[in-house]
């Protein structure tokens, strides 16, 4: 019986399965580098992670003068508006020990090391409002710089800045070789000049200022402290046993109602931020597309978020008067990019007094660039008269010559003129042109004649040399168009 298997099909199958096969091996290959890559629990110390992080908890003694001196230093550099020194002043800060403290005891089921690190946050905070507090009601400065401004909001980015950066301040408390990646936390994700400006709003009597620093100090040291958690609980660090299933019980009822008041504001605060970011763009957006008018510069911009969502737009402007039916016509625009409930405010000072110094700044930069523009603008209007006059003074006056020497020249039909460029071995020459057009049956007495219209040319058009065709216009009845006789020298 004859085989009907082709006898290419083995090799095939063959092929085939090695290429599968050397595929599977080259991802297997690469999960492995990828895996062993990130992998960190070869290089995790749980116990001396546990144990550094509880004795950085406690504020006492070197750790409450320290914090002291750092928070007067971000104070004079909020003041000052001064990034460096905030920088210098958090590097030195010791305000992330109890917040990794409350991470880490949720995640270990830890209820003392919960209660410690709870205490000493509050005499962390406590402190730091009262030296801010002291300092800006004995300082002279006491306007808001931007410095100040910045940290009276949280936005989406701070968020996530914090729970980055609790992130990374865990994993670096949990290597085996400790390096200075926490005071970079601290200094990211910017605990210290919330305080800062809680402790200004209340020397101030401003309390949007307090209220609004303090809560994006709660929401960083909520978010830094819920990425402990979790960090903890993935690397799974050892629990903390009770022998008292009781008390085991009451610890970790106690743990989680605290991880209840972390998440869900956390979820919540997450949510919101969000929402706001993304309203902000969309006023961003409809502000830099529909908002100008000719006249008026735009030097501040102020959006109110409201909670009751009524929102306002408040636009400062400097210049003329923007009419009422424009601004409705920027009202009317609201709806296309779903702002119908914000409200258009436009103000516009009369005088700089009534506007305060970022305004004025702007409103400086902004004079300064017109007149800059306005420089660049003369310079060109300039050129381009210097080029019109040049060509004004090219330009014949060929209608005014031709009607004075219609009064001396009755047989002088029309004339043609045009400047003409000669070469030469000398190099060029600039000559005028014309040519005279006569109506006349002899030309008796038309050399003498083009003679004196050629040295009056000359006087007339200050020039030393004009170059004269005489044409002659016959009467129709003997030809249909003019006679040249040739270049009169």
């Amino acid at each position: 019986m004859a085989d009907n298997t082709p006898q290419n099909s083995i090799p095939e199958n063959k092929e085939e399965h090695s290429s599968s096969t050397y595929l599977a091996i080259a991802f297997r290959s690469l999960r492995m580098l990828v895996y062993r890559t990130l992998r960190i629990q070869d290089n995790a110390d749980p116990s001396d992670t546990i144990e550094s992080i509880k004795v950085d908890i406690d504020f006492k003694g070197y750790n409450v003068w320290i914090l002291i001196f750092s928070i007067l230093i971000a104070s004079i550099g909020l003041n000052v508006n001064s990034g460096a020194v905030v920088i210098g002043a958090m590097l030195i800060s010791p305000l992330m020990g109890p917040i990794l403290g409350v991470g880490l005891s949720l995640g270990i089921n830890d209820w003392s090391t919960m209660k410690r690190s709870l205490q000493n946050f509050a005499v962390m905070f406590t402190v730091s409002i009262i030296t801010s507090t002291v300092y800006f009601l004995l300082t002279p400065l006491v306007d808001a710089q931007s410095e100040l401004l910045a940290r009276t909001r949280p936005t989406l980015l701070d968020v996530i800045v914090a729970f980055i950066g609790g992130l990374a301040g865990i994993l670096a408390a949990n290597r085996k070789i400790k390096n200075n990646v926490v005071p970079g936390v601290a200094i990211a994700t910017a605990l210290m000049p919330p305080l800062c400006t809680a402790g200004y709003g209340i020397a101030t009597g401003q309390w949007a200022f307090f209220f609004g620093a303090f809560y994006l100090f709660l929401i960083n040291s909520i978010f830094i402290s819920l990425a402990t958690f979790l960090t903890v609980r993935f690397l799974a660090f050892p629990v903390k046993d009770f022998v008292d299933p009781e008390r085991a019980k009451r610890a970790r009822r106690y743990v989680f109602a605290v991880l209840l008041l972390i998440i869900v504001p956390s979820g919540f605060t997450f949510y919101q931020v969000v929402s706001e970011s993304y309203l902000t763009r969309r006023v961003d957006q409809f502000v830099q597309e529909n908002i100008f008018y000719d006249g008026a510069e735009l030097v501040k911009k102020d959006f109110i978020n409201n909670e009751d969502e009524t929102h306002s737009l408040n636009l400062v402007f400097f210049g003329e008067n923007i009419p009422l039916k424009v601004v409705d016509s920027w009202r009317q625009k609201l709806g296309n990019y779903n702002l119908e409930n914000i409200e258009i405010k436009v103000v516009q000072p009369q005088s700089m007094e009534e506007m305060n110094s970022t305004e004025v700044n702007k409103l400086v930069d902004v004079f300064s660039k017109s007149q800059i523009e306005l420089q660049t603008k003369e310079q060109t209007i300039t050129q381009l008269r210097l080029a019109l006059n040049q060509e004004m003074n090219l330009r014949l006056p060929i209608d005014q010559l031709m009607a004075e020497l219609k009064v001396n020249h009755p047989r002088l039909y029309t004339i043609g003129m045009a400047r003409m460029i000669e070469l030469n071995e000398g190099g060029k020459d600039t000559l005028i042109t014309t040519n005279l057009y006569w109506s006349l049956q002899d030309t008796l007495g038309l050399k003498p004649e083009s003679e004196q219209i050629r040295e009056w040319l000359k006087v007339r058009l200050n020039l030393d040399t004009v170059v004269l065709y005489n044409h002659i216009r016959l009467p129709k009845e003997e030809v249909n168009k003019p006679k040249a006789l040739g270049r009169v020298n």
